[in-house]
C-alpha cells in the first residue's frame, strides 16, 4: 500500500505527465513516478542563487574602479524621494593600505566624478569624494569616503 506522499505524487504524475515533479531526492522521485535509475540521476536539485541588489552592484563597481586594491570598510544606503525622482544615496568608505594601493586610491579619487557607471536600472546622478584621510610613512594608508546618488531608471 502506498503512503500519502507517494499517492499524491502518483496522482499528479498521471494527471500531468509532461511536467517534471520536484521531490526531496532524486531516488524518491524515481520510485514515485516510475522513472528508471538513469533518469533519476539526471535530475538535480535547484541551487539557491541570491539576487544581487543595487547595493551589491554599487560596491562591485566601486571596487572595480579601485583596481581591486581597496578594502570595503563601510557602506551605508538611504533612500530618498523628490517630486519627480526617487533613488538611493550610497556612502562607501574604502581603505587603500600600502604605497601601491594608495597610488590606486589617488587614481580612484581622480576618476570617480567623471566615471560612467553601468548599474542596471539605475542612473548615477552624482559621484563625489566626501572625505580623504591619507597617512604617510612606513605604513602608508589612504581611507576614502565616496558618496553616490542613484536615480531609478524607469
Amino acid at each position: 500500500m502506498l503512503d500519502d506522499t507517494c499517492l499524491e505524487t502518483a496522482v499528479l504524475s498521471d494527471a500531468l505527465p509532461d511536467i517534471p515533479i520536484e521531490t526531496k531526492s532524486a531516488a524518491d522521485g524515481a520510485i514515485a513516478s516510475g522513472d528508471t535509475d538513469q533518469a533519476a540521476q539526471t535530475r538535480r536539485p535547484r541551487r539557491y542563487r541570491a539576487k544581487r541588489t543595487t547595493s551589491d552592484r554599487v560596491r562591485e563597481a566601486l571596487l572595480e574602479l579601485a583596481e581591486g586594491r581597496a578594502t570595503l570598510l563601510t557602506h551605508e544606503e538611504s533612500s530618498w524621494n523628490s517630486i519627480t525622482f526617487s533613488g538611493t544615496r550610497h556612502e562607501v568608505m574604502l581603505d587603500f593600505d600600502g604605497p601601491s594601493a594608495a597610488s590606486a586610491g589617488e587614481r580612484f579619487i581622480a576618476a570617480l566624478p567623471d566615471h560612467e557607471f553601468t548599474i542596471p536600472g539605475q542612473l548615477v546622478a552624482d559621484a563625489t569624494i566626501r572625505e580623504v584621510d591619507h597617512r604617510f610613512g612606513v605604513e602608508e594608508r589612504l581611507v576614502v569616503t565616496a558618496v553616490m546618488l542613484l536615480l531609478e531608471d524607469r
